[in-house]
């Protein structure tokens, strides 16, 4: 099979004539017909997923409901690329995408969370975190960017300060996007390569590679300390970051009352790809 080239688009599609050029267009996309079919079939379910989407997010309005999706996962598994997929056909008036810098000097005196209360959504609003205060759960003491003192006081609050959300109305949601150590090199790689990309990479991602293991040591650890019955941990098989995005939608549609008596747009999620966190469950 050919290596999977660049990506053939909806408008290269619709500028073709016949089938001798759909060929010449395969053949200079460095694609074959099979890639090109899962990538129109991927298109379908994510096109059907926004609508619904959409819908989902019509019924927070009406209802003034608030919304709290945090993204977790090592560097380049794919967060920021899911947050795109959902809020691609969204309200901007009705969503914000949350992605803070290091903390300044005045943040750092005051309570670990304040800066985190800040961003919580208004009513009728959803609040996707590109990252979230579980930065101190794995980012953070694996870095040397806060104390013991620090790190054991945040899992020691974090499941309270958690339980006061939901009890001031929010649903949150707590998504785990995990990638092998393979995957994320090949990222890593490919970020270092391409113009548009080069902007992510950070002295931080040029460690994580050497400190996979102590990243999977406090990734277990957050796990073990913060997921409860009430905010589970629900972790997302990403190595296939199609398959990551659509699974993610699905169970956030589903952790939203809102009416889908008339959906026909499948929202059963793949137990193969997203699953929510067991002790006796690799992550």
């Amino acid at each position: 099979m050919a290596k999977e080239g660049e990506y053939i688009l909806l408008e290269d599609l619709k500028k073709l004539k016949s089938i001798k050029r759909l060929a010449k267009l395969i053949r200079r996309k460095n694609q074959t017909v099979e890639l090109i079919l899962n990538r129109l079939e991927y298109e379908d379910k994510l096109d059907n997923l926004q609508v619904e989407l959409v819908k989902m997010q019509r019924w927070i309005q009406e209802n003034n409901k608030r919304i709290v999706v945090l993204f977790e996962g090592r560097d380049a598994a794919g967060k920021g690329g899911a947050i795109r997929r959902f809020i691609e056909h969204l309200s901007p008036r009705g969503y914000k995408v949350v992605a803070l810098p290091k903390p300044t000097e005045e943040e750092k005196g005051q309570w670990y969370f304040q800066r985190y209360i800040r961003e919580l959504p208004n009513e009728g609003q959803i609040v996707f975190f590109d990252r979230s205060w579980y930065n101190r759960a794995v980012v953070e003491p694996v870095n040397g960017f806060c104390t013991d003192d620090e790190y054991e006081r945040f899992m020691k609050q974090v499941t309270e300060f958690e339980h006061m959300l939901n009890e001031s109305g929010i649903i949150l949601i707590k998504l785990y996007f995990s990638i092998k150590k393979d995957e994320q090199a090949k990222r890593f790689k490919k970020r270092k390569t391409n113009p548009l990309k080069q902007w992510k990479l950070s002295p931080i991602d040029q460690k994580a590679q050497d400190l996979w293991d102590k990243y999977t040591l406090y990734k277990k650890k957050m796990f073990k300390g913060s997921h409860t019955i009430e905010n589970p941990w629900i972790i997302i098989k990403a190595n296939d970051k199609k398959n990551a995005r659509l699974e993610s939608i699905k169970y956030v549609l589903n952790s939203v009352p809102y009416d889908i008596s008339n959906t026909e747009t499948d929202l059963s999620n793949d137990p193969e790809i997203l699953d929510s966190y067991h002790p006796k469950k690799e992550a």
